[in-house]
């Protein structure tokens, strides 16, 4: 499972820009608005912890569930990938100039995605 996590994460890194964090992505809590694929909206937070130069441990909390994943920053792009349940799953975000990310998320295998922006919590 972390094979196919990190090879996520390095597929939807490559050909995505200079590898450098952006000025504006941070550390710390989001408050998150989404649509599941269904349509389903869905508001939550998500604490992103730097582990490294380019990377982030994820942790979302939507209602009482609380998922768990990795992230890379390659310039204005955040690339991600967690597990629904047991289905491995990635999205991908455009980091706004106020550090606001909006993006779109799939399950793999599936055939639609859901939206999903952040908002930092100063």
């Amino acid at each position: 499972m972390k094979r196919l996590i990190l090879a996520a994460i390095l597929a939807l890194g490559l050909g995505l820009g200079a590898a450098h964090p952006a000025a504006a992505q941070r550390a710390g809590t989001y408050d998150v608005t989404g649509a599941n694929p269904d349509g389903a909206q869905y508001t939550g937070t998500l604490l992103l912890e730097q582990i490294g130069l380019l990377s982030f441990r994820l942790t979302w909390t939507i209602g009482t569930e609380t998922i768990e994943g990795v992230g890379m920053v390659s310039g204005l792009t955040f690339a991600t990938a967690f597990s629904l349940g047991n289905q491995p799953s990635m999205g991908i975000y455009e980091i706004k100039p106020d550090g606001e990310m909006v993006g779109q998320w799939t399950i793999m295998g599936a055939f639609g995605g859901g939206t999903e922006t952040l908002r930092f919590r100063p």
